[in-house]
């Protein structure tokens, strides 16, 4: 079964640490491989796919002091060289996985023949982006940090009616995670809920690389993934990114303390403030693909005609998580512009609890205006 893919199934995520080189990124590739081969275990290395063009809004690709678009600009690689990637790691005896995060990337995903997608955490419910995934019908792995028991129900279900093999992945979205926030007794509630599926355990503590493997291991985790780099081209190593030899000692790791078992496994976990305030910085925004007219409604067959997604997102704006066909256009809209929640007939803009949410999230229009000015 195809879902025998994830059990014993070690993910070497890669993410950015190329810095847009292709040089730095083969080394890498070949130098894990190689750590891959001497243990015998089965692996993955894992890159991160985006269309900067589309990802990042056009008139905010200049603002550095935004780390997500700065990191995501000076990390750019063509996509030639993306697939050479691909290649090479398909050469190395290793699978290939990466993570898209926007509609035109999972078309590369295929096109490249990558034989695992997997969702970021800050993307559980961008169903935009998840139907474009849902439609590659290949094995996918998702990550659990950040989200409700709701969402995490609902994408559960959206994946297995379309009989997509899928493994869950316990995270924790902190960078770097102390062992105390690690909540390795979330790996038992899982289990325990989604019996029919594959779990796994991404983690980004940076202490040792020994306790925590073991531990989720003996709880029933079968997949594992971790971040990798380098030490080359005098470039600052994250402390949640392992090193070769970090990860030689992950393959071959024995058991710690229970302190990293964190609180209950028998329901979902309450995520931190600090944490929905990070993921909250990686969701798209709404913006206007063309002017629209007030009264105008959002049909499911024609909305893509209308609106687009792109980072960042501004205080009161629509995401793409309450981005629903049946809205109603209050007032004109340019294009471009981005679309808020007071623009909308959204139960978002009348009800106190829930206008609070969509205004205290994002960023505001005033640390954009400096820039604004100096680009105009």
């Amino acid at each position: 079964m195809l879902r025998d893919i994830f059990n014993e199934l070690f993910v070497l995520e890669l993410a950015n640490n190329h810095w847009g080189s292709l040089d730095r990124g083969l080394r890498i590739i070949n130098d894990y491989a190689k750590i891959v081969r001497v243990n015998g275990v089965k692996a993955a290395i894992k890159l991160q796919f985006r269309d900067v063009n589309s990802f990042i809004h056009k008139k905010h690709r200049k603002h550095d002091e935004i780390r997500y678009i700065w990191k995501t600009t000076v990390t750019e690689m063509p996509w030639n060289q993306l697939r050479h990637l691909v290649d090479t790691i398909k050469k190395s005896g290793c699978l290939t996985m990466a993570t898209p995060f926007d509609e035109k990337s999972v078309d590369k995903c295929i096109e490249f023949g990558v034989e695992i997608i997997k969702v970021a955490s800050s993307d559980l419910n961008d169903w935009p982006l998840l139907e474009k995934i849902a439609a590659a019908k290949k094995p996918t792995i998702v990550s659990t940090g950040g989200s409700s028991l709701k969402e995490l129900d609902d994408l559960v279900r959206f994946f297995s009616s379309r009989n997509i093999p899928m493994a869950i992945n316990h995270c924790v979205s902190l960078y770097p995670s102390e062992d105390g926030e690690l909540e390795l007794n979330q790996i038992d509630f899982l289990r325990n809920r989604y019996p029919d599926h594959v779990i796994g355990f991404s983690t980004h503590e940076y202490h040792d690389w020994t306790s925590s493997m073991l531990i989720s291991y003996a709880k029933g985790a079968r997949t594992f993934e971790r971040h990798i780099d380098v030490n080359a081209d005098d470039k600052e190593i994250a402390k949640y990114c392992s090193l070769p030899h970090q990860i030689d000692t992950w393959f071959k790791a024995f058991f710690k303390a229970k302190e990293m078992c964190g609180g209950s496994g028998s329901h979902k976990r309450v995520c931190s403030k600090k944490e929905l305030q990070y993921l909250e910085g990686l969701v798209r925004g709404v913006y206007a693909k063309r002017d629209l007219c007030k009264g105008q409604v959002f049909e499911h067959g024609t909305i893509d005609q209308d609106v687009y997604m792109a980072i960042p997102l501004l205080k009161g704006q629509l995401s793409c998580r309450e981005l629903i066909s049946g809205e109603k256009i209050l007032k004109p809209i340019k294009k471009d512009d981005p679309i808020f929640i007071d623009s909308v007939d959204s139960p978002y803009a009348t009800e106190p609890i829930l206008r609070s949410y969509i205004y205290d999230r994002g960023i505001t229009v005033d640390d954009l205006t400096n820039d604004r000015e100096d680009e105009e």
